[in-house]
């Protein structure tokens, strides 16, 4: 198939989208003729065969396969409703599964849709990353003006990591950062919050602007106030959380952020080489 080929293809699929109910969907009646099929009747043999495979697979298949009917004009000026199939992407993807691999439209969407499933799943885990990212930073950033604050009032680099230990230890539940990092399999040399879950950083982050805000305000000076205001603030937090039935040292470990972000990195890469003519978008 030549690129000039895919490039018309990849049009031709692109226009047929459409957004129902949030949904970027296809009909079953533009992608009949999309796919090269002449009789309605035969593609919804393949309908069927995508559906069984939709459940085969333990997913509903009305939550991809929606029936609606709609109107169509004919040669005398009068309409009447005809059965028509609003199709999710994997929905289409099924479809063109059990298509018939010598067409060529078969063929191009059967990569077409593999693709587009692909880069949905891209999608999401980058936004997933995304929040992880940005939590990430902003605990830094509080970590590194805690340490800051806390050299200005006589605490050296060895205090700071005490202090932020007794912390962990609050938030939880008595565990030390050491037995955190054990139970999350996260190397020594490793930051521990490199495998967090997002809501257990932003837990650790509040807890410390919360000292940050205190030690400047009620001009805290040593290890020891330091010590106990940060404990109480990551008490604080934990007890919050905990009304909402969340315990910080219960949720499994997040996957690493380093390895998530290579992911993403390498399955861009290899969504762009896959198909000749697709652009990233």
């Amino acid at each position: 198939m030549n690129s000039s080929v895919i490039s018309f293809l990849n049009r031709k699929f692109e226009d047929a989208a459409f957004e129902y109910e949030g949904v970027e969907c296809w009909s079953a009646r533009e992608l009949q003729i999309l796919l090269g099929y002449v009789q309605w009747r035969n593609f919804e043999e393949i309908i069927e065969k995508a559906k069984t495979a939709c459940e085969n697979s333990g997913i509903e298949p009305h939550n991809h396969f929606a029936d609606v009917s709609k109107m169509v004009r004919l040669g005398s000026g009068s309409e009447r409703a005809i059965s028509d199939v609003i199709l999710t992407r994997y929905a289409c993807y099924l479809i063109a599964q059990n298509g018939d691999p010598r067409k060529e439209e078969i063929a191009f969407a059967q990569t077409y849709f593999a693709i587009q499933t692909r880069k949905q799943e891209v999608i999401e885990e980058r936004l997933a990353l995304a929040e992880r990212i940005e939590a990430r930073a902003k605990l830094t950033a509080s970590e590194t003006e805690l340490s800051k604050l806390i050299y200005e009032r006589g605490v050296d680099d060895a205090g700071f990591a005490r202090i932020r230990s007794r912390g962990d230890a609050a938030l939880f539940g008595g565990q030390t950062t050491q037995q955190m990092k054990r139970k999350y399999g996260s190397p020594e040399y490793r930051p521990l919050a490199d495998f967090m879950p997002t809501v257990v950083i932003a837990a650790k982050n509040l807890a410390t602007e919360m000292t940050n805000h205190n030690v400047k305000t009620g001009n805290l000076y040593g290890e020891r106030p330091i010590t106990h205001e940060h404990i109480q603030n990551n008490t604080a937090v934990r007890g919050m959380l905990a009304k909402r039935g969340i315990k910080p040292e219960e949720i499994p470990p997040a996957e690493d952020i380093k390895k998530l972000e290579r992911r993403v990195k390498n399955a861009d890469k290899q969504i762009a080489k896959e198909v000749p003519g697709f652009t990233k978008k």
